[in-house]
Formats: structure tokens, C-alpha cells, sequence
């Protein structure tokens, strides 16, 4: 499957793709608080605040497209400019196969390219297929946000992590 796995950057045409893994992982409840199955017209809003530094990648196996990674604003303040909030979304069927592992490096180097010294990503401590990515990409836990959200009415923690990718200490604009 690897070798057949290619990542390029999304357009509009894929929207109808990402939205159907973006409600997938709403459905399963293990990579986001959403609890709000979501639309294509909140999904084109998504894409347009998106720009050729924050950028929208999608991964195709055989033609399919089976997964979507963006690189997010952090924050707005310009001293957080050379830092990146990672998503990564993986359609269900195709998860645990070790793609995400390839979509780790390529959007390492991606916000290498993009002036990015830094990647966070915020993630429910029992995904455990993603902790155990993300450990296995270098990403450290840095801590833990407590009752954070809330899903199914219940309060849910949400850890952080965090990977250095560049010791350039620049802040783009």
C-alpha cells in the first residue's frame, strides 16, 4: 500500500472526500470533539482559511483519496507565526495500515518548507493509534488540558504534543 500512496495538496474538488472522512472520525469519536456532523459548505469555509503556508494535503492509495492532513494556525499572535497546529484524518477502513507515518514526514517537511519551527498537535489521550504515531514520529507530551472539552456530556482530557523541526528561531509572516 506504501508504495502506491502519493500526497498532493487538496482543492475544492476534494471537498466532498475530506468532508466524508472528517465525518467519519465525528462518528467514531477518537479524533475530534465535534460532535456535529458537519457540511460542504462549512467545509469550503474550512478550506478558504487555508493559504499556501497553512496548507491542505490529501492522500490517495490507487486514485482514492483516504486521507487529509492540514497545517493549522496556532494562534494569531504574530510571535506564534513559526508554529503549526497539525490535524491529520485517516478514512476508517484505512487506518493502522502505517500511511500515517508517511503523512508525518511529508508534513514535517512541508512546514519545514513553509518557515515552521515547531508542530503541535492536540489529541485525545485514547487515540491510541495516533499516540502511539506520534511517539513513534518524536513528538513529546508536554502536557495534559484537563476536562477540556466535553463529548457525549461526559468531560474529556485533551493532551499535548509537540515536535521541533527546525532550531531557526524566525517568525514568518
Amino acid at each position: 500500500m506504501k508504495n502506491d500512496f502519493i500526497m498532493r495538496k487538496a482543492t475544492e474538488k476534494d471537498l466532498d472526500k475530506i468532508l466524508y472522512i472528517y465525518n467519519q472520525a465525528v462518528e467514531d469519536k477518537i479524533a475530534t470533539l465535534d460532535e456535529e456532523i458537519k457540511d460542504i459548505s462549512f467545509m469550503k469555509q474550512w478550506l478558504a482559511r487555508h493559504n499556501e503556508r497553512y496548507v491542505v494535503m490529501v492522500g490517495e492509495w490507487n486514485g482514492e483519496i483516504i486521507s487529509y492532513a492540514s497545517l493549522n494556525r496556532y494562534s494569531e499572535r504574530s510571535v506564534y507565526n513559526g508554529v503549526a497546529d497539525l490535524s491529520i484524518y485517516i478514512q476508517r477502513d484505512k487506518r493502522g495500515l502505517g500511511i500515517g507515518s508517511i503523512i508525518m514526514q511529508k508534513m514535517e517537511q512541508i512546514a519545514q518548507q513553509n518557515e515552521f519551527y515547531k508542530i503541535l498537535l492536540l489529541v485525545l489521550p485514547f487515540n491510541e493509534l495516533g499516540m502511539k504515531l506520534y511517539e513513534k514520529k518524536g513528538y513529546r507530551e508536554v502536557g495534559v488540558f484537563h476536562n477540556h472539552g466535553i463529548m457525549s456530556g461526559k468531560f474529556v482530557d485533551v493532551a499535548i504534543l509537540e515536535k521541533i523541526i527546525s532550531d531557526k528561531p524566525h517568525l514568518p509572516t
